[in-house]
């Protein structure tokens, strides 16, 4: 399987971009793009939807292995990390499971998440088009929206137009498991 920094290397490559052409498309530092091309290491899922616009792509196409028939399944034993978020450069803070890996024609990205204890130390703000929706499964969850903060439990969900700048990581410093559903509109 090809890292997701390998996918977009080629996206930019077949639409014959420089790594700072791709960076004037998004407002994100050519250092930063080729960090992420080289080294596989995301801070947040905002430049990765940035990257994903300017390449004109949908973000699933970045995690999209093989095409898959209806319905997909996806299978506990099954389930892969397919994006591993660093807020900080360094430990990881969010792993995102795809649970739409292979659905090419999706409109919405499903993931299984575990928001590490790091996570509780971001409180970075992030906001993009779309909505999303959130099943807490396990641990507590904060959701900085705005300039609201509010805690769920296992059973609570939320759903949010993420417009709103907002933050989604643990609570109380231990690791907390989401199901997350990302609709971004084309």
């Amino acid at each position: 399987m090809s890292t997701i920094g390998n996918r977009i290397q080629s996206y930019r490559q077949r639409q014959k971009l420089s790594i700072e052409d791709l960076a004037d498309r998004t407002t994100l530092s050519a250092e930063f793009i080729k960090a992420v091309e080289d080294d596989d290491m995301y801070p947040s899922l905002r430049p990765l939807v940035k990257l994903a616009r300017a390449l004109g792509v949908r973000l699933g196409t970045f995690l999209d292995d093989q095409v898959s028939s209806d319905p997909l399944v996806v299978r506990l034993a099954d389930r892969e990390e397919e994006l591993t978020m660093h807020p900080d450069g360094k430990e990881p803070g969010v792993v995102f499971h795809s649970l739409g890996r292979s659905k090419t024609d999706r409109h919405m990205e499903p993931f299984f998440i575990e928001l590490l204890p790091k996570s509780c130390q971001d409180d970075t703000l992030s906001s993009h088009e779309g909505e999303e929706f959130i099943v807490v499964h396990s641990g507590r969850m904060r959701l900085l929206y705005g300039q609201e903060e509010t805690i769920l439990s296992p059973g609570d969900s939320v759903y949010f137009n993420s417009v709103v700048p907002h933050n989604v990581a643990c609570h109380g410093g231990e690791k907390a498991e989401i199901y997350a559903v990302l609709y971004f509109p084309e």
